[in-house]
């Protein structure tokens, strides 16, 4: 079980479209809090991963293609 507080103006914006849709506001807050782990997680992994890179780990650019056979 989770409870959360959201200001007065995001709950009447969950209300009118609730209204709308005949849907409740719970199913939009679980809609919205679904959509966004996926990317949450991304995000902090590719913090972590910055953290450890090493500059001198980079491959100019002109030798990836070069080693791919991407000449110019």
């Amino acid at each position: 079980m989770l409870a959360l507080r959201i200001d007065a103006e995001l709950e009447k914006r969950l209300e009118a479209l609730a209204a709308k849709t005949g849907r409740t506001k719970t199913f939009y807050a679980r809609e919205a809090i679904l959509a966004h782990p996926d990317d949450l997680e991304d995000f902090y992994l590719a913090e972590a991963r910055m953290k450890d890179f090493r500059s001198e780990d980079a491959i100019p650019l002109a030798d990836l293609k070069a080693e791919l056979g991407l000449g110019d």
